[in-house]
């Protein structure tokens, strides 16, 4: 799953700048029920990428395999670090 897809999906254009703050609430919320519904590892995991940069990802007992916690544990010290 491509980042600039991730944002054209859920928030119709690849420059979050551009979208109003409703569109965005929406867009947010609509990952959040994909999140829920989706199987596939790698797209959770993306999705959850995605809503932790926007500040709203869930906790990480979203996630139900220790290594993808692990996986969104190192993701945030990651971008932790970046700040």
């Amino acid at each position: 799953m491509n980042f600039d897809d991730q944002l054209r999906r859920y928030f119709g254009s690849d420059k979050l700048d551009s979208v109003p703050p409703s569109a965005i609430e929406a867009g947010i919320e609509r990952m959040r029920v994909d999140f829920g519904l989706e199987t596939d590892r790698g797209r959770r995991f993306a999705l959850w990428s995605l809503l932790f940069l926007l500040g709203a990802a869930p906790d990480l007992d979203a996630f139900d395999d220790p290594a993808d916690r692990d996986a969104a544990r190192d993701f945030m010290d990651m971008m932790d670090k970046d700040r």
